[in-house]
């Protein structure tokens, strides 16, 4: 039977070298499992003590004592959806003790796209006085109108009261007078051949007249803690009397690229490769609330990826390639030498299945992102995504779908994630969707969640927007 008959009329693409070694792992195949216990091995020396395993010990399934074969191994990865749950929770929890990211005072202007870590309380009344609503007279009684010669504009001192028949121009914004009984708007009013002020249209007490703490009083909470700083916000802070805000800080994110066959410049040649993730990840984490302290080329060293890991100060850190289990993969063998916890350690997604979550401290993870482009893309947004946004005390976006116009084949078992373009109430698959390709998603407003087995034209799928499509370059990448 051909490799296409095989895989039950997958793309050649939705399973690449990475991911299949990924499906076979070696004896030292897991770190610490879930729980902070190593599994207990078939054997021993008789008195209940697992013997040690050696290097060239097979792989044991966790569940039985048994060599992990890809079936198991597919049992042991994790569904998309529970993957994404596991990796909020962790950094809930480690939000929960970790005392950097203690609320911190921010300027207005450094307060954009931070969560407040306490409600916003009015600092004065809104107005803090009563204000003209329009350009026009503040007026006294009923009219004609006597016009002094000096107006009130904005920001000018207390003005005299007005006596009854007495008019003044005005400016929006600026203090209304005392004993002033409305506003004229200026296209309402009309000077007579004496000068006196006539209006054209019946009037209303305190008309366009703004009256003291219209919006608020001082003390009002106007918006509470875990509100997202948007610019309206920032607006609304500096109306209210703010110069800083308490604020949840960016999580600290480090980026360590890892590959020999990598160039930082010029075209590819003699088996050499662009970095695409190193210019790619930095500004997609900092779209997600994230603060990246640095971005490191390691290539395939393995002494260079546990030094860079013990001396990060990050609260993420953030891995690309070298996680499945091929000669030069120095991830999982590194975790278990630092004793990580592993928190999910493939996930039922393609591309990017053999993504993985490490809790290294308390209160610091490390996501492994596959190699291949769209496969850590993939698990950018399957792990690091509600991670960050946890750490961020960000809400959840709502979840919405769309139909997709075509029908979308699947894997037979896992999750996929496929660029689309949305045409009104329509998601539109792209092509260019493999592992290692940026192309589909460099033309996408969104991923569509395609379940296992497809979805059918007209089927409705759950869709992640992606920052630029929905806020713009500027707005997404501050």
């Amino acid at each position: 039977m051909t490799a296409r008959g095989t895989r039950q009329g997958l793309d050649a693409e939705d399973l690449d070298v990475e991911e299949a070694l990924a499906l076979v792992k070696d004896g030292n195949g897991t770190a610490r499992p879930p729980g902070g216990h190593r599994p207990a091995q078939r054997g021993g020396s008789g008195d209940g003590t697992p013997p040690s395993s050696s290097p060239s010990s097979p792989a044991r399934s966790p569940e039985t004592g048994h060599r992990a074969d890809a079936g198991e191994h597919r049992h042991r990865a994790t569904s998309w959806p529970e993957a994404r749950t596991i990796a909020a929770r962790a950094a809930r929890a480690a939000r929960s003790g970790a005392a950097r990211l203690a609320p911190v005072s921010v300027t207005l202007d450094d307060a954009l796209g931070l969560v407040l870590a306490a409600p916003l309380t009015a600092l004065t009344d809104l107005p803090s006085f009563d204000t003209s609503a329009m350009d026009g007279w503040a007026v006294a009684g009923p009219g004609p109108w006597h016009v002094r010669e000096e107006g009130v504009l904005a920001g000018s001192s207390a003005p005299a009261p007005l006596a009854d028949g007495e008019a003044v121009r005005i400016a929006t914004g600026a203090r209304i007078p005392p004993d002033t009984t409305a506003v004229l708007r200026s296209e309402h009013g009309r000077t007579d051949d004496n000068g006196r002020l006539h209006p054209t249209r019946e009037m209303q007490h305190g008309q366009d007249i703004r009256p003291r703490g219209q919006e608020c009083r001082s003390g009002d909470q106007l918006l509470r803690a875990g509100a997202v700083v948007t610019p309206a916000v920032l607006g609304l802070a500096a109306a209210a009397g703010y110069d800083t805000l308490a604020a949840v800080p960016r999580p600290r994110v480090e980026v360590l690229v890892l590959g020999d066959e990598l160039l930082t410049e010029g075209r590819p040649h003699d088996g050499l490769i662009r970095d695409a993730l190193g210019p790619m990840l930095p500004p997609w984490l900092r779209s997600l609330g994230a603060e990246v302290t640095s971005v490191r080329r390691l290539g395939d060293d393995a002494r260079a990826l546990h030094k860079a890991i013990t001396a990060s100060g990050a609260d993420l850190i953030v891995t690309t390639g070298g996680t499945a289990s091929g000669p030069v993969d120095h991830v999982h063998p590194t975790l278990r030498r630092l004793d990580a916890e592993l928190l999910v350690d493939g996930v039922k997604v393609r591309p990017g299945h053999p993504m993985l979550l490490a809790r290294l401290k308390e209160d610091q993870h490390l996501v492994g992102l596959p190699g291949n482009p769209l496969a850590a893309v993939s698990g950018l947004l399957t792990l690091a995504e509600p991670l960050l946004r946890a750490l961020a005390a960000r809400p959840a976006p709502e979840p919405y779908a769309l139909p997709v116009r075509q029908s979308v084949h699947g894997h037979p078992h896992d999750t996929r994630l496929i660029p689309v373009v949305l045409r009104r109430d329509h998601a539109v698959p792209l092509h260019y969707n493999g592992p290692a390709m940026l192309r589909g998603i460099a033309a996408a407003d969104a991923l569509a969640v395609v379940p296992p087995g497809g979805a059918r034209a007209g089927q409705e799928t759950e869709l992640l927007d992606l920052p630029w499509a929905t806020a713009g370059i500027d707005a997404c990448f501050t």
